[in-house]
């Protein structure tokens, strides 16, 4: 099983809880003591501050997009780099993940940093 056909079920998953406006179903995607860093809001550490976090960013999310380009495993841990859209509003980037596979053998985001691409202002 490749790295994309492992972690985009679950970038699917939520993008389809950010695009519905559920911040407590996009922070379920990570483990509970994650971390999430970006440029558009301070770290969250913790599934309460992803939630937290996510509550302001959902509320524009319905062109939210996730793609796996790249990644890797290697024992319970594994990588991807994805490209992120979400539309005029909030723009456009990359995001690096370090997932983690859970005692169910399912995979949550553990770390997750994004990267704007946008043009500066």
């Amino acid at each position: 099983m490749t790295a994309r056909d492992t972690f985009q079920p679950l970038l699917d998953a939520y993008v389809a809880a950010y695009r519905s406006g559920d911040a407590d179903g996009c922070a379920a995607c990570f483990t509970a003591d994650a971390q999430m860093l970006s440029p558009y809001a301070p770290p969250a550490r913790g599934r309460a501050a992803i939630a937290a976090l996510h509550a302001d960013w959902v509320t524009n999310g319905h062109g939210k997009a996730l793609t796996l380009t790249d990644g890797g495993r290697d024992g319970d841990l594994g990588w991807g780099l994805a490209e992120f859209s979400e539309g005029a509003a909030t723009g456009t980037g990359t995001t690096l993940c370090v997932f983690r596979r859970q005692p169910n053998g399912g995979w949550l985001i553990h770390m997750c940093s994004l990267t704007a691409t946008d043009p500066a202002d």
